[in-house]
Parts: C-alpha cells; sequence; structure tokens
C-alpha cells in the first residue's frame, strides 16, 4: 500500500490543523495506521495510533487532549486533528501503517508502510 499525508502547514500557535492519510494504491482498512512526526536532528516520536474499526486508539501523552485520530472506512482515510498547537509541535509528520499489537502502537521499526510526510510548522 503507498500512503499519502497531507494537510500540513504554517499555523500560528493556539491554532488547528488536521493532517490526512490516505491510500494511493490498496486499501488502509486491513491496517493499524499510526502518527509519528521528526523534528531535525531529533528521533521519529509516536503521536497517536488507531485500531482497524477504530474502536482503539492510543496516544502520547504529549498529545492527548490536543490531538485527536479518527479514520472513515469509506473513504480509506485516517485523519490527525491538531488543536492548541504549540512551536513544539513543528515537525515533518509522518502516518504509517501496520499490525502491531495495541501495546506496541509506538515502535516506529513494526509498521510496514510509511508516508512520505508533511511539514507543520508552528509560529510563536
Amino acid at each position: 500500500v503507498q500512503l499519502q499525508a497531507s494537510g500540513g502547514g504554517l499555523v500560528q500557535a493556539g491554532g488547528s490543523l488536521r493532517l490526512s492519510c490516505e491510500a494511493s494504491a490498496g486499501t488502509l482498512s486491513t491496517y493499524v495506521i499510526s502518527w509519528f512526526r521528526q523534528a531535525p536532528g531529533k528521533e521519529r516520536l509516536f503521536l497517536a495510533g488507531i485500531s482497524l474499526t477504530g474502536s482503539d486508539k492510543n496516544y502520547a501523552g504529549s498529545v492527548k487532549g490536543r490531538f485527536t485520530i479518527s479514520r472513515d472506512g469509506l473513504k480509506s482515510a485516517v485523519y490527525l486533528q491538531m488543536n492548541s498547537l504549540k512551536p513544539e509541535d513543528t515537525a515533518v509528520y509522518y502516518c504509517a501503517a501496520g499490525r502491531p499489537a495495541y501495546s506496541a502502537y509506538s515502535q516506529p521499526e513494526i509498521y510496514y508502510y510509511w508516508g512520505q510526510g508533511t511539514q507543520v510548522t508552528v509560529s510563536s
């Protein structure tokens, strides 16, 4: 499956963005989808993951309450709604597809496919 991440951009602190992850080839419906981000010179960090049915969601503590992950089965898309953005949220955001157990959502090495990344820049 080929993933396409989109929706990034420049936003002021306190603003919102919604990222989308769609399949340009194949379908997302049989995969756990997670969002990660990577700032320059830093490791790739887990943000949120959602199960195949959307019933289970896992969030990193740093984004819990500000970010919401959801999926649309009909459109084969996964979204990351990001609110109350902070300058430290600035990074390249990636979506990933795999079949990890819930407890392993945060482990990037488990995912099979990655999108190309979309830049999010939050100005102060």
